[in-house]
C-alpha cells in the first residue's frame, strides 16, 4: 500500500509563492511517475505538472513559467514550487503516484487559497 502525504498549502496573496511537498511511503520510489493535480470548487480535477522517474517534466499551460515540479528520490519526495500565484490557482492540490504496472495512488489533498 502506497501512502502519499502532502503539506505546504495555505492562504497567500496574489503574486506570492508556496512550495508543496509530498512524501511517499513506498519501498522503491524511483519507479513511480509523480504528479500534482488540482481541483477547484465545481470543476474537474486537472493535471498541474508531472515528472517521470527519468525527471522529464510536463506542465499545464496555465502554470508554465510559474510552477516548477521536482523530486528527490533519496527522500521519497516530490515538490511543487508555485510562484506568481493567481486567484485562479485556488484549489485543493493532490499528489499522485503512477506505477508502470498501471496502479495509481492519491494523497489526501492540501488546500491552496490565493486571495487578497
Amino acid at each position: 500500500q502506497v501512502q502519499l502525504v502532502e503539506s505546504g498549502g495555505g492562504l497567500v496573496q496574489p503574486g506570492a509563492s508556496l512550495k508543496l511537498s509530498c512524501v511517499a511511503s513506498v519501498g522503491t520510489f524511483n519507479v513511480f511517475s509523480m504528479g500534482w493535480y488540482r481541483q477547484a470548487p465545481g470543476k474537474q480535477r486537472e493535471l498541474v505538472a508531472d515528472i517521470t522517474s527519468g525527471v522529464n517534466t510536463n506542465y499545464a499551460d496555465s502554470v508554465k513559467g510559474r510552477f516548477t515540479i521536482s523530486r528527490d528520490n533519496a527522500k521519497n519526495a516530490v515538490y511543487l514550487q508555485m510562484d506568481s500565484l493567481k486567484p485562479e490557482d485556488t484549489a485543493v492540490y493532490y499528489c499522485n503516484a503512477f506505477h508502470f504496472d498501471g496502479n495509481t495512488y492519491w494523497g489526501q489533498g492540501t488546500q491552496v487559497t490565493v486571495s487578497s
